[in-house]
């Protein structure tokens, strides 16, 4: 009930697409049968309003490959792809576990640099080859939180890939070309977080950075312990 009417919020605040079982929640410590009931869910109740983007990513190729599927299978429009975790794969071994995922299925595919987290970086030159050699893969989720990181990835792929950042500190990456944040903030302030990028991306860059820096404290109050507590918290308190 509590997810259905999350969702409906959202779409109501002006998200432009809703990820479910990212990487801001439980997603890591659900079952692969819980995780998928979710996806289908979300799926179901967003009912083509606007599009969702399924979190399918394991430091497994098995298992990722089998959540991205039956994702697939159940409607999600993309996929969102976390580097695998704790293994540390090669920059070849990331080449070959994304390869296998994303021709596994026919729909888009974002893959996920968040190497805090994981213990496991995707490096601009694995990027543009995996955009270049699979045609699926069409977008990153940046969250190294090194802008020259972002740079790097639009001056390889020749800007040929969606660029969306990975932390709320989104402006510096709209700047090299980003088209969008996939957002801890807009758990909580889905229309904030919207106006914010579409200032920016309409041209209107002095309101789109003000906004940006007015929401500093609430970002950095969203990090005061490990995510996803704090915004968990915040929300519980909404």
């Amino acid at each position: 009930d509590k997810l259905a009417e999350l969702l409906e919020e959202q779409i109501a605040g002006k998200t432009d697409a809703i990820i479910i079982c990212g990487t801001t929640g439980e997603s890591a410590t659900m079952s692969e049968e819980e995780h998928s009931k979710v996806i289908r869910f979300a799926i179901e109740r967003v009912n083509h309003r606007i599009p969702v983007i399924a979190g399918t990513g394991s430091n497994s190729t098995r298992t990722a490959i089998q959540l991205s599927q039956e994702a697939a299978k159940d409607g999600a429009d993309g996929l969102l792809l976390v580097t695998p975790y704790y293994n540390k794969a090669t920059q070849n071994g990331l080449i070959a576990h994304y390869t296998q995922i994303c021709n596994s299925v026919d729909i888009p595919a974002i893959l996920y640099n968040v190497p805090s987290r994981t213990g496991c970086a995707i490096q601009p030159t694995t990027v543009a080859h995996l955009v270049k050699n699979v045609d699926n893969i069409v977008g990153i989720k940046e969250a190294s939180g090194d802008i020259s990181v972002g740079a790097k990835i639009m001056h390889l792929c020749d800007g040929n890939i969606d660029l969306y950042s990975g932390n709320d500190e989104v402006v510096p990456l709209l700047s090299l070309g980003g088209i969008g944040v996939i957002s801890v903030l807009s758990n909580v302030a889905p229309t904030y977080v919207h106006d914010m990028v579409t200032k920016y991306l309409s041209g209107d860059t002095a309101g789109s950075c003000k906004m940006q820096l007015d929401a500093l404290p609430i970002c950095d109050a969203l990090f005061c312990e490990v995510n996803p507590i704090p915004v968990k918290a915040a929300m519980n308190m909404m």
